[in-house]
């Protein structure tokens, strides 16, 4: 009980930490948990812990470090240009038409089931539409968020369900045909939140007139030009067509993980810095205007490993998970699909999926069991809160997202809680009707 208690309550003060803005995110992530972990009598254990999670995260460091250099140096080749005008073209500068397909392309994307393949082109495609129109980039972040959470969260193999599926020893295709009704009501209703935010934003802005937009691109594009170098164009138009084969190579390796995914990031970098770079002088420019983005990053990445770390170290995590499964009483145990896919928002927002799917699951399928309840039905109800994990600091992918669109965790939290809330619950409903899930 005493674990219990002391787990709930760091996950309580961190979180008011950061949303409150009291503490910056990485201050929080460091300090919160050695704090409680020194209360929970764990002292002498601490270093070790933390150690354990800098090493388990690390990985994840090396891949958004890279992956960041490499993007940064493709946007600024203008390799993402002619796209940015095409779709203005498209979307003539509406707001909401700009959110939706943002959704669409974010939804599109995800199907390959991997969170920061998704983000980096998503946001590498669309954030500049959104600086030069004005566009609220939390909207950008939060419909990505949501459109990877359902694709994803629901695809075999996406992350969330190969590790619910290979730890209950599952078929994956009875586990996933009754899901694709929910799958796609819930990327409809994805699209329709993308509306909602996009007349928020129409309403703000208005309509952006195709000439008037014309010139404003000419000049952020001088202006981005002259920006380190004076009278010395960053953009490289006659490489365009390398670079985007060098930008599709990566991905389809990524995709077909032919290459441990950091390495690959670091390959492109170096190439795409040699080719469109050569000069010594320009591609150490070129480096440092973007290594304060990616510092942030890797530095938030590791202090989520060390609250990851105590987390797990303390054993706060079984005591959570054992301590929910005690207190549903009997006359509930019928509703327990249900109860799984909601308490599956708050589980997956403090453990990360291989914590929640390895660890706690397991202990939930069994409990299940005793109502006669199927472990298919548990492990569909499981994924059903991955919008609320994607907004967890302890996601690589969130903390990429949230630099990409230069914005404050505390910040993307607050814009985007409501609506990842929203989605889990129409995803719960969705599974009921479709018959995913059992309700009673």
């Amino acid at each position: 009980m005493f674990l219990t208690i002391l787990g709930i309550s760091m996950v309580t003060v961190f979180t008011y930490l950061i949303m409150s803005k009291r503490l910056s995110p990485i201050v929080a992530l460091t300090l919160v948990p050695i704090v409680f972990a020194g209360v929970g009598g764990f002292g002498s254990k601490i270093g070790t812990m933390m150690m354990e999670g800098i090493k388990l995260v690390a990985p994840s460091a090396a891949l958004l470090l890279f992956a960041i250099l490499f993007f940064g140096i493709m946007i600024d080749t203008g390799l993402f240009d002619p796209l940015i005008k095409k779709l203005l073209e498209v979307v003539k500068g509406d707001p909401v038409k700009i959110s939706m397909g943002t959704t669409i392309l974010a939804l599109l994307v995800a199907l390959d089931g991997d969170g920061t393949t998704t983000y980096i082109i998503t946001v590498s495609a669309m954030y500049p539409l959104y600086k030069r129109i004005g566009m609220n980039p939390l909207v950008l972040a939060t419909v990505a968020m949501l459109a990877l959470s359902v694709m994803s969260g629901m695809t075999p193999w996406g992350g969330p369900a190969t590790r619910a599926i290979a730890v209950l020893g599952l078929d994956a295709s009875e586990f996933f045909v009754p899901l694709i009704p929910t799958m796609l009501g819930g990327a409809l209703w994805v699209i329709f939140v993308a509306f909602i935010l996009g007349k928020r934003e129409r309403k703000r802005l208005g309509v952006i007139h195709i000439e008037e937009f014309k010139n404003e691109i000419a000049a952020t594009v001088e202006n981005e030009a002259t920006e380190t170098f004076p009278h010395i164009d960053i953009k490289r138009p006659r490489f365009l067509w390398v670079n985007l084969l060098i930008v599709v190579g990566i991905m389809v390796m990524l995709i077909m993980g032919l290459v441990p995914s950091p390495i690959l990031f670091l390959v492109g970098f170096a190439i795409a810095l040699m080719v469109n770079y050569p000069n010594l002088e320009m591609q150490k420019r070129r480096i440092l205007a973007h290594s304060g983005n990616a510092l942030i990053v890797v530095l938030l990445v590791f202090a989520a490993g060390v609250f990851a770390g105590i987390f797990s170290g303390t054993k706060m995590v079984d005591a959570i998970a054992n301590g929910l499964v005690a207190i549903i009483p009997a006359s509930l145990g019928q509703f327990f699909p249900v109860i799984v896919g909601i308490t599956s928002m708050p589980f997956t927002f403090v453990l990360s999926n291989d914590a929640y799917y390895f660890g706690v699951l397991p202990i939930l399928a069994e409990a299940a069991s005793a109502y006669g309840i199927s472990p298919l039905e548990i492990a569909r109800a499981s994924i059903l809160g991955q919008p609320a994990h994607l907004m967890s600091p302890l996601v690589a992918s969130t903390i990429l997202l949230v630099g990409m669109v230069d914005k404050d965790l505390g910040e993307y939290q607050k814009f985007a809680y409501k609506w990842a809330i929203l989605t889990t619950l129409t995803l719960t409903v969705l599974a009921i009707i479709s018959g995913a899930i059992s309700f009673m």
